[in-house]
């Protein structure tokens, strides 16, 4: 698999990731450890996961099984910090939560670094300057090698990221910012990804099947065994449902009938080339499914069915986002 520099840093990562989001809840060991094998044999490398999936087990589950199926050193591990179960408070971005939080990740994981260790999502009730400063403290003590953040907004992520160019050396740059974004959400186009091109922070996707949407597995009806069908899930499949995505997932499997792949190749292969990207991030409920997403390392979209694409999947841009070149 071909592999990435994470945003304007020296570290290499498979330009698709694995994910386990639902490792240890609706994921078993037994599929997790096909997984694992099947995105390594590939040549992945980037596998992502954070503290709250499945409340720890994610982390713990990925900690059991690399060394005895994968080398350690052959991975590059990328966890997050900052969501709470607290109605009343969903982040937590003091240095305290966060520094604390890495600890019990790294006990978990079985390792003593991660890769890469990202800001879960941004906090209004905590400077800025203090969450940024627990990047700091993490790198310099080798608790992880790279830092960034996740679901910040275009601000957000300006303000984050020029903070911690301010100082070289005593500052850890901002390598990643991990963000929706498909076909089906193409928000962060607005102001995010303008700000880390800019910045050279490096995009990472997640749900880049439009929550499964794309893979087109809902045009006629809603597979039993699909998110959409959870009761738990179902609320995050539904707004993807609607008139207008419907509209995106035909173009879609008219391109993939066109080039004799498979609408899920279509949609991962637009939205990992796509300028700023370095890895989206894939999820999958078994090997089969991981091993058909893998297979679009073989496909790159020819230019016009990506601007086909671009033009039926286009979002509103209003002031002040529009291109003013155009007006």
């Amino acid at each position: 698999m071909e592999q990435r520099h994470l945003g304007r840093t020296g570290l290499r990562v498979s330009r698709i990731g694995l994910g386990t989001l639902t490792w240890g809840r609706d994921t078993d060991e037994h599929d997790a450890a096909d997984q694992l094998k099947v995105f390594w044999e590939a040549g992945g490398t980037l596998v992502d996961t954070a503290d709250v999936y499945g409340g720890g087990d994610a982390e713990y589950l990925l900690g059991q099984l690399v060394e005895r199926l994968v080398p350690r050193a052959d991975l590059v591990i990328a966890t997050k910090a900052g969501s709470v179960p607290d109605p009343d408070r969903r982040f937590d971005g003091s240095r305290g939560h966060l520094l604390a939080a890495l600890d019990a990740s790294l006990a978990r994981l079985g390792t003593d670094h991660v890769d890469l260790w990202q800001v879960h999502a941004f906090d209004p009730d905590t400077p800025l300057d203090e969450t940024l400063q627990a990047l700091d403290i993490a790198v310099s003590s080798g608790r992880a090698r790279y830092a960034g953040v996740s679901n910040f907004c275009g601000w957000q992520l300006a303000k984050a990221a020029t903070w911690q160019l301010a100082a070289p050396g005593v500052r850890t740059r901002l390598a990643s910012t991990q963000m929706e974004y498909s076909l089906l959400q193409r928000g962060v186009e607005r102001e995010v990804l303008p700000a880390a091109l800019d910045l050279g922070v490096g995009l990472l996707p997640s749900s880049p099947l439009g929550r499964g949407v794309l893979t087109g597995k809902y045009r006629n009806a809603t597979p039993s065994d699909s998110r959409g069908a959870s009761e738990r899930m179902a609320p995050f499949v539904e707004p993807y449902l609607d008139e207008a995505a419907s509209s995106i997932v035909d173009a879609v499997a008219t391109a993939a009938d066109g080039l004799a792949a498979t609408p899920l190749e279509v949609a991962l292969a637009w939205v990992r080339d796509r300028p700023g990207v370095v890895a989206p991030i894939v999820g999958a409920r078994n090997a089969q499914q991981l091993r058909a997403a893998l297979s679009v390392e073989a496909l790159s979209l020819p230019d016009e069915i990506c601007r086909a694409l671009d033009d039926v999947s286009a979002p509103v841009h209003r002031y002040p986002d529009q291109d003013w070149s155009t007006l």
